[in-house]
């Protein structure tokens, strides 16, 4: 890796750009220029995405820019020393020294070592002088491979895990000792420049201290003793920390990552002040954080509602996956007429290999696979409400999620009442957990009491408060679309095709669907072409976002080309959720483009008349289909029409995608 920054990379003393945008850009072509990159705008799109969730300058006059991009071949280093500096959105002024980390995707775990020692090194004072001493490309290519690759060194006495270890110099009286988790979106700089960052201001206050740090290019957990044996706890943050439980209980502070590279000895003064005082701020278990003098990642509740509820249709969509492809299978094998009536529960009850039903083996085969579907389908609420619950409160809000979706299914709330009791068990389980308990009893908070009382509140606020209420609104939902037959036939397909393509899954889209299915007993032309429309419209989102990834693979990030592979097969099975990692990535060009599908296709399917006697499948349940020629052309237009309104308001407004964009729902 010694070629990882070549003086083709490097520009001293130049003026590249007023603004941090121009900046990035014209790295971005030295990396193109060098043969390290397919193209410079494309790697610069994916670094100003990256830049748009968190700014990247840092105190002293740095500024780091870095993203994983598709368009690089080589993982490269591209440093420019700037006259005058720009800013990049730190809060002391300009940067005149900027590197930019352009990592291959799917880097291996080596190249980001190799990054992250870079990252390590722009703490060091000595290393930052002779940067800005340096007089040639050459000089600065030799700096920096001096430090990615350096000779064999004594260690330091504070640690971090997942680096070298290194030995520690204990003092005769005994130094205090702190362990800490250090955390950034993408894991490649930040992460490793704030471990650095506290490791060596511990040394300096005479503290012993242990770095975890969760990043891309290794993670490796504190042991546990190291953990009991630590006076306090730092977390400097800008997402999640995995397994947190582990720290329940324990004395400390908590800040965003920055806070690690720039202020970190107020953070271990923050975090021992704690540890002195009873009364003072302790790490909550699971995925909480105690509301007072605690900053989660400088996310307010309008976004944390907003990530937990992506959360939970995330955990939820392998069941649809799982669910609706089995159920798809059962129809093929089986016939549509499975799902009517009683028939699969009489031929699971009186059939057997050894006593097939009339239908034959076939048939057998149909309902099994369909019955287990079934069961699949069965887990979405509970599913969803757990794991809206689990984003709030972590592990402890699980099984009252869980419950609260079981209810909210027994009396008849659907998916409304899924969502509501997700959040609901995910505040009281967050609330109960803030409470500061003994160190005796922190260890059962999170594993008995917490999940004890706050499924004990959940279910009983169902049942005693909220549940009709609920119901009532499903069912209200329902009359509506009800209601709404008696008009034209295309106007009804619209108004369906609008609401399966507005929240993907959601609780308007499963009330249009609900309204569907429902219909099927009837046996009626009508409501045939009622579940044909539906269907068909469901179909448009992941199909029309499968479809723009093909066409203008430019406009999405890495992450959505490879949501966007697999959007075909959901969208051909009739999953509408496969859309939903664009739509919450991107919701003001997505959500409309989808819906105006939808709407086309809808209204092209009740004018065509198409008939649909299977209430699930998609493509796999053609023989349900008539005609099929007119479902498919629909379809088509819708998918076309979808994938062409995203194409076209993400090329106008491209600028401003990711910063709309939500960092939770688009993995950095």
């Amino acid at each position: 890796m010694s070629d990882l920054i070549t003086p083709e990379l490097v520009t001293l003393d130049a003026a590249i750009g007023a603004t941090k945008d121009d900046v990035i850009r014209s790295l971005a072509a030295l990396v193109a220029a060098a043969g390290r990159a397919t193209s410079a705008e494309g790697l610069a799109d994916d670094a100003l995405d990256r830049e748009a969730k968190a700014a990247t300058g840092l105190p002293g006059g740095i500024a780091i820019p870095h993203c994983r991009s598709a368009h690089v071949t080589t993982g490269s280093l591209a440093f420019a020393r700037l006259r005058p500096p720009v800013d990049f959105g730190d809060k002391e002024g300009g940067a005149d020294l900027v590197f930019l980390i352009a990592a291959a995707a799917g880097e291996g775990q080596e190249h980001l070592k190799l990054l992250s020692k870079l990252a390590r090194a722009l703490v060091r004072k000595d290393f930052v002088a002779a940067l800005r001493a340096a007089r040639t490309p050459e000089e600065v290519v030799g700096l920096v491979n001096d430090v990615v690759s350096p000779p064999a060194r004594a260690a330091a006495p504070a640690t971090v895990a997942g680096a070298a270890p290194a030995a520690t110099t204990a003092t005769p009286a005994g130094p205090r000792k702190l362990v800490a988790v250090t955390a950034c979106p993408t894991g490649i700089a930040h992460t490793y420049m704030a471990a650095d960052s506290l490791a060596q201001a511990a040394t300096e206050l005479g503290y012993e201290m242990q770095v975890e740090t969760q990043g891309s290019s290794s993670f490796t957990a504190l042991p546990r003793e190291v953990i009991e044996q630590a006076d306090a706890v730092i977390f400097a943050t800008d997402v999640g920390v995995r397994d947190r439980d582990r720290f329940a209980g324990k004395p400390g502070a908590e800040s965003g990552v920055k806070a690690g590279i720039s202020d970190p000895k107020g953070l271990i003064t923050k975090a021992l002040a704690a540890a002195d005082d009873p009364n003072g701020h302790r790490i909550a278990g699971g995925g909480t954080a105690e509301s007072s003098g605690t900053d989660t990642g400088n996310l307010g509740w309008g976004k944390r509602i907003q990530q937990a509820l992506m959360t939970g249709v995330s955990y939820m969509i392998p069941f649809v996956a799982a669910g609706g492809l089995l159920i798809a299978l059962g129809f093929l094998f089986g016939g549509y007429q499975i799902a009517l009536g009683t028939t699969a529960k009489d031929i699971m009850a009186n059939n057997t290999l050894l006593d097939l039903p009339p239908g034959g083996l076939l048939q057998y085969i149909g309902v099994v696979l369909f019955t287990i579907g079934g069961a699949a389908f069965g887990f979405l609420v509970p599913a969803l409400s757990g794991y809206i619950a689990y984003a709030l409160a972590g592990r402890p809000g699980i099984a009252p999620g869980f419950v609260g979706g079981t209810i909210a299914v027994a009396v008849g709330a659907g998916f409304i009442g899924g969502l509501v009791t997700g959040l609901v068990a995910g505040f009281i389980a967050m609330w109960i957990g803030s409470f500061k308990a003994p160190r005796w009893l922190a260890g059962l908070m999170p594993v008995v009491i917490i999940p004890l009382l706050t499924t004990l509140i959940t279910g009983a606020l169902m049942y005693l408060l909220l549940g009709r209420p609920l119901a009532m609104l499903t069912t209200a939902l329902g009359n509506w679309l009800t209601g709404m037959s008696s008009g034209g036939t295309i106007v009804l397909g619209i108004v369906l095709g609008l609401m399966m393509c507005f929240d993907l899954g959601g609780p308007v889209n499963k009330a249009a669907y609900l309204f569907a299915t429902a219909g099927l007993s009837a046996q009626t032309e009508a409501s045939y072409m009622i579940m044909a429309a539906v269907m068909a419209s469901g179909m448009v989102p992941p199909l029309a976002m499968a479809l723009a990834t093909t066409v203008r693979k430019k406009l999405f990030t890495e992450a959505e080309l490879e949501n966007g592979r697999a959007a075909w097969l959901l969208g051909a099975s009739f999953i509408s959720e496969g859309a939903i990692p664009f739509a919450a990535a991107d919701p003001f060009r997505v959500i409309p483009s989808m819906m105006a599908g939808g709407a086309l296709t809808g209204a092209l399917s009740m004018a065509f008349h198409v008939t649909l006697r299977a209430p699930h499948g998609g493509i796999f349940v053609f023989f349900a289909i008539d005609p099929i020629l007119g479902f498919l052309v629909a379809l088509a237009a819708g998918m076309v029409l979808g994938a062409f309104l995203v194409i076209v308001l993400k090329s106008v407004g491209r600028r401003n995608v990711a910063v709309e964009a939500t960092p939770a729902a688009v993995a950095a």
